[in-house]
């Protein structure tokens, strides 16, 4: 398992936007499992929803996001990361939510890369909770230079 420090070296999201504990498994071949507990305290639960705390389908999407970006970051820069790159975002296809997440649980998350098309990385993701798919989503992102850099 790879600790939080190796994946802050991974990837540029910080706390309170980082959503990976842990990595669980990589296969170079184009996969990567990785972990996330869903604290109980986290503020967003006063919100949605106060009587019946459930995990954003946006944020629990998040995870899968950031758990494709260190795919990315481990595929293209090795143990270095991202560096001076940032992975973003470019379509979102097909999710499906298939049933709720609650404080308390802990999710697994595997992601695949489909193919990848110049620096485009085109990938599917699942988010299981308790063994069960919670959460399926195919989606790309590209790897852009950081502005700050430029």
């Amino acid at each position: 398992m790879v600790p939080e420090k190796q994946i802050k070296d991974l990837i540029p999201h910080r706390s309170p936007f980082l959503w990976v504990d842990k990595i669980i498994s990589y296969d170079e071949k184009g996969s990567i499992t990785t972990e996330k507990h869903i604290d109980t305290d986290l503020d967003l639960f006063r919100g949605h929803y106060p009587d019946n705390p459930i995990m954003p389908g946006v944020l629990l999407c998040e995870i899968i996001f950031q758990s494709g970006a260190l795919l990315m970051a481990k595929m293209a820069f090795t143990d270095i990361g991202m560096q001076k790159n940032i992975p973003v975002l470019t379509r979102i296809e097909r999710a499906k939510f298939r049933r709720p997440v609650l404080p308390g649980d802990t999710v697994a998350v595997k992601v695949v890369l489909k193919e990848i098309i110049s620096a485009v990385y085109f990938l599917k993701g699942t988010l299981k909770v308790s063994g069960k798919t919670a959460v399926q989503v195919g989606f790309s992102c590209a790897i852009v230079t950081s502005a700050e850099n430029e």
